[in-house]
């Protein structure tokens, strides 16, 4: 099965978390999509849900010369969170990081200011962070950007992505109070094998989603 865009996706995985709101498994969320790519998928939950809509930025550490293998990432104020076995396995030290984690910092600066502007972050006590993603290969930007959410005491973290690898989501569900994802392929590969558009979004079409919802 492979979606057709990420709005397709987003469809789909609402779908799915309206019956849970209905239980009562989703008290109050408030939604925020991982830019770039989880803010299409999110913008439709969020209309689905009557739920606000708002970006948390999180980004991938890349291992040396292969950028899109993830070794780590970053989210919020907190240090980079690593994978201790990627780094054993590829023989690098975190302090050997410090000019790329550098970088990374400072692109996610970048985008909070550009999708946040002045607005506080928004108020977390007794409503569920609802997290939406694009889908999860190895988890970890996800997992940074759940941790970051902890740190603001909401009363639920829910992470929620149309497709993922089942190691992800094993890995994730003892990080969030429910990880939601119902299409769940033994033979995972990438998140973008599962789109037949994969496109990346530019600021600008965040920011678009972001003002409509």
């Amino acid at each position: 099965m492979r979606f057709r865009d990420r709005r397709e996706a987003g469809r789909a995985l609402a779908g799915v978390l309206l019956e849970r709101r209905r239980d009562g498994k989703l008290p109050e969320p408030l939604v925020f999509g991982l830019p770039r790519g989880g803010l299409p998928v999110a913008h439709e939950v969020a209309a689905a849900l009557h739920a606000p809509l708002d970006a948390l930025v999180a980004r991938k550490i890349g291992a040396p010369g292969q950028p899109e293998l993830a070794i780590g990432a970053l989210a919020g104020d907190a240090p980079p969170l690593w994978d201790r076995e990627a780094l054993h396995w590829l023989r690098v030290a975190p302090d050997e990081l410090a000019p790329q984690v550098e970088r990374e910092r400072l692109e996610l600066r970048r985008r909070e200011a550009l999708y946040r502007g002045d607005r506080p972050f928004p108020e977390l006590a007794g409503r569920t962070a609802l997290v939406v993603d694009d889908g999860l290969a190895t988890g970890f930007t996800a997992r940074a950007a759940l941790r970051s959410l902890r740190d603001r005491h909401p009363a639920r973290v829910v992470l929620a992505v149309p497709v993922g690898s089942p190691e992800a989501v094993a890995m994730l569900s003892r990080e969030a109070d429910e990880v939601v994802c119902p299409y769940q392929p033994e033979a995972f590969g990438s998140v973008g094998r599962w789109y037949e558009d994969f496109g990346q979004l530019t600021d600008d079409e965040v920011l678009e989603l972001l003002h409509s919802g």
